[in-house]
């Protein structure tokens, strides 16, 4: 039973690394549409249903919980839908694959390295060389991931908008901090999880009660900004475009992959105990970087660019790496 978390988070990577596939399936609806229905089901319909089967009793924990707990679990999922906007502002300036390779740098470690800063005596622990040993590599396996990435657009010829490194930079940073909060919310929500634990939920599904919670937060920023999109440019029109059943059927087969990454995730980091909210989250982001350059490779966005392509397995190889350090890093904490 041992190895069962880190199970849970190498299937939650695959769900993660695997969900992006349906945004290559929007049209003919346009963003906004689409990611609001996808907002709809990832951040409420999933994560509710779920939680309500596994939870007895869910709306009763989750309003029984303090105040506080739910302010701040929801404070930092808004901080998430924020990083994710900011996310897609970057991308025009440094393109797709380094804003992708920061933001998944920055918030693979921060969210693992601020809850184990807020912990007692952190570099007290046994397993702190490994901790920090590990996110540092990790970042390493990123950056050369995040390099090859670069290299074949470049020999690709990926379209790109006008060039400003200093702005796409610091947007993708603040992006990357930003994410982390998803982690931190999670962290920070651990009370909710007790209560759900103590209205009769297993250990691992006392988790789901505290993504209900983090996610209202994420819904309302996600949700804000599409609907604001949709007044905007006057799209609403799209919700009844024809022949759109493809889209929304991708936009909800996306949703239960993300959710179903983060479900699984809080399962795994639960059982980890209290190393979990440390190390589960870069393991995580991590692999699913590797999921999502396997299915880059199938679907042949790797085409014509064998340098990348070798350095972006080096990438690979350097990840594997720190997950092993860090996964080792629990039987020492």
């Amino acid at each position: 039973m041992e190895f069962l978390p880190l199970l849970l988070v190498i299937f939650a990577s695959i769900f993660q690394g695997s969900f992006g596939l349906g945004m290559k399936f929007m049209a003919p609806l346009k963003w906004e549409a689409w990611w609001l229905v996808h907002s709809v089901f990832a951040l409420i319909l999933i994560p509710t249903t779920w939680a309500y089967i596994v939870v007895p009793d869910l709306f009763n924990v989750v309003t029984s919980a303090s105040s506080g707990a739910i302010i701040t679990a929801m404070v930092f999922g808004a901080l998430w839908g924020i990083g994710g906007i900011m996310f897609g502002k970057s991308v025009p300036y440094i393109g797709l694959s380094l804003t992708y390779g920061i933001v998944m740098g920055v918030c693979s470690a921060a969210g693992g390295l601020i809850p184990y800063f807020t912990a007692d005596n952190p570099t007290q622990s046994p397993a702190f060389p490994y901790v920090i040993g590990g996110v540092i590599i990790m970042l390493v396996g990123v950056a050369i991931t995040a390099y090859a990435g670069v290299l074949k657009d470049k020999i690709q010829g990926a379209a790109q908008g006008k060039i400003n490194l200093k702005a796409g930079l610091t947007i993708a940073i603040l992006s990357g901090l930003l994410s982390a909060a998803l982690a931190i919310g999670f962290a920070k929500g651990k009370d909710i999880g007790a209560l759900a634990e103590a209205a009769g939920a297993i250990s691992r599904n006392g988790s789901l009660a505290i993504w209900v919670v983090v996610l209202w937060g994420g819904f309302i920023v996600n949700a804000g900004y599409s609907i604001f999109l949709l007044a905007k440019n006057n799209t609403w029109s799209s919700f009844s475009t024809p022949q759109a059943s493809k889209a929304y059927m991708w936009s909800i087969g996306a949703a239960l992959l993300w959710f179903g990454a983060l479900g699984i995730y809080g399962q795994g980091a639960t059982l980890m105990g209290a190393i979990g909210d440390v190390i589960a989250w870069p393991i995580m982001l991590g692999l699913s970087l590797i999921v999502g350059n396997i299915w880059a490779y199938l679907n042949k966005e790797w085409e014509n660019a064998k340098k990348p392509f070798n350095i972006m397995l080096l990438g690979v190889l350097v990840i594997i790496i720190a997950v092993v350090i860090m996964s080792y890093s629990k039987t020492v904490g």
